[in-house]
């Protein structure tokens, strides 16, 4: 609106940005209108409705009490209700365009009032200083403040329950690590450089996916990435197959590396694949920009359907994949996960809560709910039911 020359939205701006001048200002003109209200209506009014009641037979004691103690209920019920409750509905009902016209005489007071403003914001940065609060150079607004505001949005129907959420999605996605994002190695389709042309291509034929890391030897190996398309290419044309001329580098990302950072290393690489690694150089998995995507929007229905990673049950109890990501499980059941955390998944929760691995029917009770493992698949938690203890 300032960009567009609209009256009072510069000054309005200004104002927004230093809230140690605008807010002392409002402050004095609060108090002011306090005490002046009380002067009028103590020495003023209260009198003169004091001589009305004793017109009427009524003592000089009560009409003293009956006048001041009226002319105050008045003076504070006009108060509340004309001067906070009511601008105060008509501002949150056009915020923008009602700062835009008390800007200006807002500035105005502000300056009149420049020394006492001055005065009231050294004592008021004094104080919290003394009491710790330190001056962090603006506003902030949490993760949690979105969530609500979003929230909000929704319930008033401003956005839809799938907008709801796919912003809940990115706002897990910014405070996921690569971890929490990757797809695990066991999960992952490999093709050995020294296999055999048959068994390349059968391997190829049978998996859904179009891009495929290359080890050489040990699975640790991982010499690049190919697509498939390359490889089938070439098998139309009749030549030999030959994996390592059509070979791509992929970017290597460590596993303590942000969701965030991969996909901007992703943007940048010829090839949509990155491999992550651990600090002892083991091979974890790989990240594509699906596993954004379905972090985002959630699971989509592939050729091969898993099951669903969350199922409630009639007895209110949740019926969990182990391969569920915790912060998925917090939005859902509401969870107040630890910041600072060594897991990614469900299964990586029940483990941390019993600090071993755990077997078929182990129960263990962490943030307020009981988790209890359902199966195993060797040593992989598959399955686990959490419910109310």
């Amino acid at each position: 609106m300032a960009e567009r020359g609209q009256r009072g939205a510069a000054a309005a701006l200004a104002l927004s940005e230093e809230p140690g001048r605008f807010l002392p200002t409002v402050q004095i003109g609060i108090t002011l209108i306090g005490i002046l209200a009380g002067a009028v209506s103590g020495a003023a009014l209260g009198g003169r409705l004091s001589e009305v009641l004793l017109g009427f037979g009524f003592s000089r004691q009560m009409s003293d009490a009956l006048g001041y103690g009226g002319v105050v209920a008045l003076i504070t019920f006009m108060s509340v209700v004309i001067g906070e409750l009511v601008p105060k509905q008509f501002a949150l009902r056009r915020p923008e365009p009602i700062a835009c016209v008390m800007a200006p005489p807002m500035a105005m007071l502000s300056k009149l009032a420049a020394p006492l403003v001055w005065f009231l914001n050294v004592t008021t940065r004094g104080l919290m200083w003394l009491l710790g609060a330190r001056d962090d150079g603006g506003s902030s607004i949490t993760d949690d403040e979105i969530r609500t505001i979003v929230a909000e949005a929704r319930t008033a129907g401003v956005i839809e329950p799938a907008e709801h959420r796919m912003i809940g999605g990115v706002l897990r996605l910014g405070d996921r690590s690569v971890r929490g994002l990757m797809t695990p190695r066991m999960e992952v389709d490999l093709i050995n450089v020294d296999d055999d042309d048959a068994a390349i291509y059968a391997q190829i034929a049978e998996s859904p996916h179009s891009r495929f890391p290359v080890i050489e030897g040990d699975t640790d190996n991982v010499i690049g990435v190919v697509v498939a398309r390359d490889l089938l290419r070439g098998l139309r044309a009749g030549d030999p197959l030959d994996i390592r001329s059509h070979l791509r580098a992929a970017p290597v990302a460590p596993d303590t590396l942000s969701a965030l950072d991969v996909l901007e290393a992703l943007q940048k690489s010829a090839v949509p694949m990155a491999l992550v690694y651990d600090e002892y150089g083991h091979f974890e998995g790989v990240v594509t920009p699906a596993d954004a995507l379905e972090a985002i929007v959630g699971a989509f229905i592939s050729d091969e359907p898993d099951d669903e990673d969350a199922v409630q049950r009639e007895d209110g109890s949740w019926l969990l994949s182990g391969s569920m990501y915790v912060d998925e499980l917090g939005d859902l059941l509401g969870l107040d996960l630890p910041e600072e955390r060594d897991y990614d998944t469900v299964a990586g929760l029940v483990i941390d809560a019993m600090r071993r691995l755990p077997q078929t029917g182990e129960v263990v009770e962490a943030l307020g709910w009981r988790f209890e493992v359902i199966d195993m698949d060797g040593r992989r938690v598959d399955k686990v039911l959490a419910s109310k203890p």
